[in-house]
Protein backbone atom coordinates (compact mmCIF):
# COMPACT_ATOMS: atom_id res chain seq x y z
CA UNK A 1 0.00 0.00 0.00
CA UNK A 2 0.83 3.54 -0.75
CA UNK A 3 1.33 5.65 2.01
CA UNK A 4 -0.80 8.76 2.72
CA UNK A 5 -0.06 11.83 1.63
CA UNK A 6 -0.45 14.26 4.22
CA UNK A 7 -1.34 18.05 5.56
CA UNK A 8 -1.20 19.11 8.89
CA UNK A 9 -2.42 22.53 9.42
CA UNK A 10 -1.85 24.58 12.86
CA UNK A 11 0.70 21.95 12.93
CA UNK A 12 2.95 23.01 16.28
CA UNK A 13 5.82 21.76 16.48
CA UNK A 14 4.07 18.05 15.14
CA UNK A 15 4.38 16.34 18.52
CA UNK A 16 1.18 14.69 16.73
CA UNK A 17 2.76 13.60 14.11
CA UNK A 18 6.08 11.66 15.77
CA UNK A 19 4.88 7.94 14.65
CA UNK A 20 3.20 8.65 11.48
CA UNK A 21 6.12 7.95 8.65
CA UNK A 22 6.58 4.85 10.20
CA UNK A 23 3.21 3.68 9.88
CA UNK A 24 2.68 4.89 6.87
CA UNK A 25 1.84 8.72 6.68
CA UNK A 26 4.01 11.14 4.63
CA UNK A 27 3.03 14.83 6.15
CA UNK A 28 4.21 16.33 2.64
CA UNK A 29 2.80 19.91 4.09
CA UNK A 30 2.38 21.78 7.18
CA UNK A 31 1.17 25.07 8.43
CA UNK A 32 2.31 26.96 11.44
CA UNK A 33 1.77 30.72 12.24
CA UNK A 34 4.49 31.15 14.82
CA UNK A 35 8.06 31.52 13.58
CA UNK A 36 10.03 29.82 16.72
CA UNK A 37 7.18 26.85 16.03
CA UNK A 38 7.74 26.58 12.35
CA UNK A 39 11.10 26.47 12.57
CA UNK A 40 10.93 23.62 14.92
CA UNK A 41 8.89 22.00 13.11
CA UNK A 42 11.13 22.31 10.42
CA UNK A 43 14.31 21.07 11.91
CA UNK A 44 12.22 18.04 13.44
CA UNK A 45 10.82 17.01 10.06
CA UNK A 46 12.81 18.29 7.25
CA UNK A 47 11.25 16.32 4.71
CA UNK A 48 7.84 18.24 5.03
CA UNK A 49 7.60 21.50 3.67
CA UNK A 50 6.39 23.96 6.47
CA UNK A 51 4.54 27.13 5.09
CA UNK A 52 5.00 29.67 8.47
CA UNK A 53 2.23 32.21 8.27
CA UNK A 54 -1.71 32.91 8.94
CA UNK A 55 -3.91 30.76 7.54
CA UNK A 56 -6.66 33.64 8.32
CA UNK A 57 -4.85 35.57 5.80
CA UNK A 58 -6.20 34.27 1.44
CA UNK A 59 -2.95 34.45 0.24
CA UNK A 60 -1.30 31.96 2.74
CA UNK A 61 -4.40 29.85 2.68
CA UNK A 62 -4.44 29.69 -1.23
CA UNK A 63 -0.85 28.67 -0.75
CA UNK A 64 -1.48 25.81 1.10
CA UNK A 65 -4.44 24.36 -0.88
CA UNK A 66 -2.56 25.13 -4.02
CA UNK A 67 0.61 23.16 -2.57
CA UNK A 68 -2.00 19.99 -1.18
CA UNK A 69 -3.58 19.87 -4.99
CA UNK A 70 -0.17 19.44 -6.46
CA UNK A 71 1.11 16.94 -4.11
CA UNK A 72 -1.94 15.21 -4.22
CA UNK A 73 -3.06 15.12 -0.48
CA UNK A 74 -5.15 12.33 0.67
CA UNK A 75 -5.34 13.54 4.70
CA UNK A 76 -5.36 16.13 6.86
CA UNK A 77 -5.26 16.58 10.55
CA UNK A 78 -5.87 19.71 11.95
CA UNK A 79 -5.77 20.83 15.36
CA UNK A 80 -7.02 24.44 15.54
CA UNK A 81 -6.27 25.98 19.41
CA UNK A 82 -8.21 25.22 22.12
CA UNK A 83 -7.20 28.14 24.87
CA UNK A 84 -10.62 30.00 23.70
CA UNK A 85 -12.55 27.07 25.05
CA UNK A 86 -10.14 25.07 27.31
CA UNK A 87 -10.97 23.89 30.70
CA UNK A 88 -7.73 25.61 31.94
CA UNK A 89 -8.28 29.03 29.89
CA UNK A 90 -10.38 31.61 30.75
CA UNK A 91 -13.31 30.69 28.15
CA UNK A 92 -14.47 33.80 26.82
CA UNK A 93 -17.91 33.66 24.96
CA UNK A 94 -16.82 33.93 20.90
CA UNK A 95 -13.03 34.19 21.66
CA UNK A 96 -11.75 34.59 18.43
CA UNK A 97 -9.55 31.98 18.25
CA UNK A 98 -13.24 29.41 18.42
CA UNK A 99 -13.52 30.77 15.05
CA UNK A 100 -10.19 29.17 13.41
CA UNK A 101 -11.64 26.11 13.08
CA UNK A 102 -13.70 27.77 9.88
CA UNK A 103 -10.17 28.67 7.86
CA UNK A 104 -9.68 24.72 7.97
CA UNK A 105 -13.03 24.05 7.12
CA UNK A 106 -12.29 25.89 4.15
CA UNK A 107 -9.20 23.99 3.28
CA UNK A 108 -10.73 20.99 3.34
CA UNK A 109 -13.15 21.74 1.33
CA UNK A 110 -11.22 22.86 -1.17
CA UNK A 111 -8.47 20.00 -1.18
CA UNK A 112 -11.17 17.41 -0.92
CA UNK A 113 -8.49 14.80 0.95
CA UNK A 114 -10.29 11.29 1.45
CA UNK A 115 -9.64 11.19 5.16
CA UNK A 116 -9.80 14.17 7.97
CA UNK A 117 -8.81 14.00 11.72
CA UNK A 118 -10.17 17.01 13.33
CA UNK A 119 -9.12 17.38 16.90
CA UNK A 120 -9.88 20.07 19.98
CA UNK A 121 -11.00 19.42 23.52
CA UNK A 122 -14.26 18.48 24.97
CA UNK A 123 -14.95 22.06 25.28
CA UNK A 124 -15.74 22.47 21.64
CA UNK A 125 -18.59 20.22 21.72
CA UNK A 126 -21.11 22.90 23.43
CA UNK A 127 -18.47 26.02 22.18
CA UNK A 128 -20.31 28.88 20.16
CA UNK A 129 -19.41 30.51 17.26
CA UNK A 130 -21.32 33.04 14.69
CA UNK A 131 -21.66 31.28 11.35
CA UNK A 132 -23.78 32.79 8.44
CA UNK A 133 -24.99 35.40 11.05
CA UNK A 134 -26.22 32.65 13.27
CA UNK A 135 -24.96 31.42 16.67
CA UNK A 136 -24.25 27.75 16.51
CA UNK A 137 -22.22 25.05 18.31
CA UNK A 138 -19.02 24.26 16.08
CA UNK A 139 -19.73 21.12 15.75
CA UNK A 140 -22.93 21.61 14.11
CA UNK A 141 -21.03 24.23 12.06
CA UNK A 142 -18.80 21.69 10.83
CA UNK A 143 -21.73 18.91 10.08
CA UNK A 144 -23.22 21.52 8.08
CA UNK A 145 -20.08 22.54 5.70
CA UNK A 146 -18.61 19.09 5.42
CA UNK A 147 -21.66 16.87 5.72
CA UNK A 148 -22.44 16.41 2.26
CA UNK A 149 -19.19 15.58 1.30
CA UNK A 150 -17.85 13.42 4.51
CA UNK A 151 -19.32 10.50 7.01
CA UNK A 152 -17.93 10.83 10.52
CA UNK A 153 -17.76 8.92 13.51
CA UNK A 154 -19.88 8.18 15.79
CA UNK A 155 -18.31 8.61 19.29
CA UNK A 156 -16.30 11.26 19.47
CA UNK A 157 -14.75 11.76 22.66
CA UNK A 158 -11.27 10.19 23.60
CA UNK A 159 -9.13 9.33 26.05
CA UNK A 160 -5.65 9.08 25.79
CA UNK A 161 -5.09 7.27 28.77
CA UNK A 162 -7.21 4.40 27.14
CA UNK A 163 -4.25 3.94 24.10
CA UNK A 164 -0.70 3.40 25.27
CA UNK A 165 -0.54 7.14 26.61
CA UNK A 166 0.27 7.59 30.25
CA UNK A 167 -1.64 10.74 30.36
CA UNK A 168 -5.32 11.36 31.23
CA UNK A 169 -6.02 13.75 28.35
CA UNK A 170 -9.78 14.07 26.81
CA UNK A 171 -10.02 15.17 23.43
CA UNK A 172 -13.06 15.99 21.01
CA UNK A 173 -11.77 13.97 17.74
CA UNK A 174 -14.11 14.09 14.45
CA UNK A 175 -12.77 11.34 11.92
CA UNK A 176 -13.95 11.92 8.38
CA UNK A 177 -14.10 9.43 5.77
CA UNK A 178 -14.89 10.87 1.99
CA UNK A 179 -18.58 9.75 1.30
CA UNK A 180 -17.16 7.73 -1.97
CA UNK A 181 -14.85 5.94 -0.08
CA UNK A 182 -16.62 2.78 1.49
CA UNK A 183 -15.01 2.97 4.72
CA UNK A 184 -15.77 3.24 8.20
CA UNK A 185 -13.71 4.83 10.76
CA UNK A 186 -14.03 5.17 14.64
CA UNK A 187 -11.66 4.85 17.16
CA UNK A 188 -9.86 1.68 18.23
CA UNK A 189 -10.42 -0.57 21.11
CA UNK A 190 -8.97 0.45 24.77
CA UNK A 191 -6.07 -0.66 26.06
CA UNK A 192 -4.76 -1.25 29.46
CA UNK A 193 -3.63 2.09 31.08
CA UNK A 194 0.01 3.00 31.95
CA UNK A 195 0.33 4.55 35.00
CA UNK A 196 3.25 6.91 36.19
CA UNK A 197 4.63 4.20 37.91
CA UNK A 198 4.52 2.05 35.10
CA UNK A 199 6.14 4.94 32.90
CA UNK A 200 8.60 6.97 34.87
CA UNK A 201 8.86 5.01 38.38
CA UNK A 202 12.60 3.63 37.19
CA UNK A 203 13.97 7.12 36.34
CA UNK A 204 16.64 8.56 38.93
CA UNK A 205 15.72 10.59 41.13
CA UNK A 206 16.41 14.56 41.05
CA UNK A 207 16.76 17.49 43.46
CA UNK A 208 16.00 20.92 42.25
CA UNK A 209 18.28 23.70 41.17
CA UNK A 210 17.21 26.62 43.59
CA UNK A 211 16.60 30.14 42.54
CA UNK A 212 18.07 31.05 45.79
CA UNK A 213 21.32 29.78 44.45
CA UNK A 214 23.84 27.05 43.80
CA UNK A 215 25.11 27.33 47.45
CA UNK A 216 21.62 27.12 49.08
CA UNK A 217 21.01 23.81 45.88
CA UNK A 218 23.87 21.92 47.89
CA UNK A 219 23.32 23.17 50.85
CA UNK A 220 19.30 21.83 51.34
CA UNK A 221 20.30 19.28 48.92
CA UNK A 222 23.83 17.56 49.11
CA UNK A 223 23.38 14.90 46.35
CA UNK A 224 22.43 17.24 44.21
CA UNK A 225 25.29 17.01 41.98
CA UNK A 226 25.46 13.57 42.03
CA UNK A 227 21.84 12.87 41.53
CA UNK A 228 21.78 15.52 38.13
CA UNK A 229 25.18 12.88 37.04
CA UNK A 230 22.88 9.79 37.35
CA UNK A 231 19.76 11.60 35.68
CA UNK A 232 22.34 13.01 32.35
CA UNK A 233 23.27 9.41 31.80
CA UNK A 234 19.51 8.57 30.85
CA UNK A 235 18.98 11.66 28.71
CA UNK A 236 20.08 15.20 28.07
CA UNK A 237 17.09 16.05 28.74
CA UNK A 238 16.66 14.24 32.34
CA UNK A 239 18.00 17.80 33.80
CA UNK A 240 16.96 19.11 37.50
CA UNK A 241 14.10 22.25 36.62
CA UNK A 242 14.27 25.09 38.63
CA UNK A 243 12.43 26.01 41.82
CA UNK A 244 12.58 28.55 44.33
CA UNK A 245 13.25 26.76 47.95
CA UNK A 246 9.76 28.16 49.43
CA UNK A 247 7.88 26.22 47.23
CA UNK A 248 10.31 23.00 47.28
CA UNK A 249 9.63 23.10 51.27
CA UNK A 250 6.08 22.86 50.82
CA UNK A 251 6.53 20.29 48.32
CA UNK A 252 9.46 18.19 50.20
CA UNK A 253 6.31 17.76 53.44
CA UNK A 254 3.44 16.93 50.67
CA UNK A 255 2.98 13.41 49.77
CA UNK A 256 2.19 12.02 46.84
CA UNK A 257 -1.37 12.72 44.89
CA UNK A 258 -1.68 15.33 47.79
CA UNK A 259 -1.52 19.14 47.11
CA UNK A 260 0.54 21.66 49.51
CA UNK A 261 -2.71 23.93 50.44
CA UNK A 262 -3.84 21.15 52.94
CA UNK A 263 -0.92 21.07 55.16
CA UNK A 264 -0.67 22.08 58.61
CA UNK A 265 2.89 23.97 58.70
CA UNK A 266 4.70 24.20 55.19
CA UNK A 267 1.99 25.07 53.19
CA UNK A 268 1.65 27.93 50.05
CA UNK A 269 1.92 31.28 51.87
CA UNK A 270 2.68 34.71 52.08
CA UNK A 271 4.52 36.80 54.48
CA UNK A 272 3.21 36.39 57.98
CA UNK A 273 1.85 33.30 57.44
CA UNK A 274 -0.97 34.34 55.08
CA UNK A 275 -2.60 31.63 53.29
CA UNK A 276 -2.24 31.58 48.96
CA UNK A 277 -5.51 30.80 47.80
CA UNK A 278 -5.15 28.45 45.37
CA UNK A 279 -7.31 25.52 43.53
CA UNK A 280 -7.67 22.67 45.07
CA UNK A 281 -5.11 21.07 42.45
CA UNK A 282 -2.76 23.77 42.67
CA UNK A 283 0.58 22.63 44.26
CA UNK A 284 -0.78 19.47 44.15
CA UNK A 285 1.71 15.86 43.35
CA UNK A 286 0.76 13.68 40.41
CA UNK A 287 -0.16 10.09 41.75
CA UNK A 288 2.14 7.10 41.23
CA UNK A 289 -0.73 4.77 40.68
CA UNK A 290 -2.94 6.21 37.78
CA UNK A 291 -2.14 8.02 34.30
CA UNK A 292 -0.53 11.42 35.02
CA UNK A 293 -2.91 14.52 35.03
CA UNK A 294 -3.45 16.15 32.14
CA UNK A 295 -0.36 18.16 30.69
CA UNK A 296 -0.89 21.82 30.58
CA UNK A 297 1.29 25.13 29.19
CA UNK A 298 2.39 25.74 32.61
CA UNK A 299 3.37 22.44 33.62
CA UNK A 300 6.88 23.94 34.88
CA UNK A 301 5.53 26.16 37.82
CA UNK A 302 5.10 24.24 41.14
CA UNK A 303 1.71 26.04 41.78
CA UNK A 304 0.51 25.08 38.21
CA UNK A 305 -2.16 22.39 37.96
CA UNK A 306 -1.19 18.64 39.14
CA UNK A 307 2.28 19.14 37.81
CA UNK A 308 4.59 17.95 40.72
CA UNK A 309 6.68 14.77 40.57
CA UNK A 310 4.83 11.75 42.48
CA UNK A 311 7.93 11.86 45.44
CA UNK A 312 9.36 9.16 47.88
CA UNK A 313 8.74 8.77 51.52
CA UNK A 314 12.28 9.06 52.96
CA UNK A 315 13.44 10.24 56.11
CA UNK A 316 16.01 13.48 56.41
CA UNK A 317 19.55 13.55 58.98
CA UNK A 318 16.74 14.97 61.22
CA UNK A 319 14.03 12.50 61.51
CA UNK A 320 11.82 14.45 59.61
CA UNK A 321 9.25 12.79 57.37
CA UNK A 322 9.98 13.98 54.01
CA UNK A 323 8.64 13.30 50.04
CA UNK A 324 11.57 13.44 47.35
CA UNK A 325 11.33 15.27 44.20
CA UNK A 326 10.00 18.21 45.00
CA UNK A 327 9.86 19.62 41.67
CA UNK A 328 7.58 19.57 38.27
CA UNK A 329 8.79 16.78 35.34
CA UNK A 330 11.50 17.00 34.17
CA UNK A 331 11.38 16.95 29.81
CA UNK A 332 12.34 13.89 29.38
CA UNK A 333 9.84 12.34 32.22
CA UNK A 334 7.20 15.00 29.81
CA UNK A 335 8.48 13.28 26.74
CA UNK A 336 7.11 9.86 28.45
CA UNK A 337 3.96 11.04 29.24
CA UNK A 338 3.08 12.83 26.33
CA UNK A 339 4.39 9.56 24.60
CA UNK A 340 6.96 11.02 22.16
CA UNK A 341 9.85 8.63 20.69
CA UNK A 342 12.14 8.97 23.61
CA UNK A 343 15.07 10.26 20.92
CA UNK A 344 12.71 12.65 19.27
CA UNK A 345 15.24 15.21 17.96
CA UNK A 346 14.37 18.08 20.10
CA UNK A 347 16.37 21.02 18.56
CA UNK A 348 19.04 22.36 20.59
CA UNK A 349 18.38 25.75 20.46
CA UNK A 350 15.01 25.25 22.04
CA UNK A 351 14.76 26.95 25.50
CA UNK A 352 12.84 24.88 28.32
CA UNK A 353 9.88 27.19 28.95
CA UNK A 354 9.25 26.76 25.15
CA UNK A 355 9.30 23.39 24.62
CA UNK A 356 6.94 23.05 28.01
CA UNK A 357 4.63 25.21 26.32
CA UNK A 358 3.95 23.37 23.09
CA UNK A 359 4.18 19.98 25.07
CA UNK A 360 1.42 21.34 26.79
CA UNK A 361 -0.31 21.96 23.76
CA UNK A 362 0.07 18.82 21.74
CA UNK A 363 -2.18 16.02 21.14
CA UNK A 364 0.00 12.84 22.53
CA UNK A 365 1.60 10.58 19.86
CA UNK A 366 0.70 7.41 20.24
CA UNK A 367 -2.55 8.29 20.47
CA UNK A 368 -2.71 9.64 16.81
CA UNK A 369 -0.57 6.72 16.25
CA UNK A 370 -3.44 4.72 17.48
CA UNK A 371 -6.72 6.33 15.97
CA UNK A 372 -4.56 5.92 12.12
CA UNK A 373 -3.43 2.74 12.39
CA UNK A 374 -6.90 2.04 12.68
CA UNK A 375 -7.34 3.64 9.28
CA UNK A 376 -4.34 2.28 8.09
CA UNK A 377 -5.32 -1.36 8.50
CA UNK A 378 -8.91 -0.68 6.92
CA UNK A 379 -7.45 0.75 3.99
Amino acid sequence: MSKLRGLSLFANVGIAEAFLDEIGVDIKIANEIDKERARFYQDVYPNTNMICGDITEDTTRDLIVDLAIKEDVDFVIATPPCQGMSEAGLRLEFDKRNQLVEFAIDVIERVKPKFVLLENVPKQLTTKIYYNGEIVLIPQYIKKELGNMYNFNEETLIMAKDHGVPQLRERNIFLLVRKDINLSWEFPKKQKEITLRDAIGNLPSLDPLLRDGYEKTIEKFPDYEVKKSEGLKVSKWHYPPTHSWKQVEWMLHTPSGKSAIYNEIYYPQKEGGIPVKAHHNHYRRLKWDMPCRTITQNNGVISSLACVHPGREYVDGNGELLYSDGRVLTIYELMIVMSLPLDWPIPSWAKDNFIRKVFGEGIPSKLVKAIMLELINRI
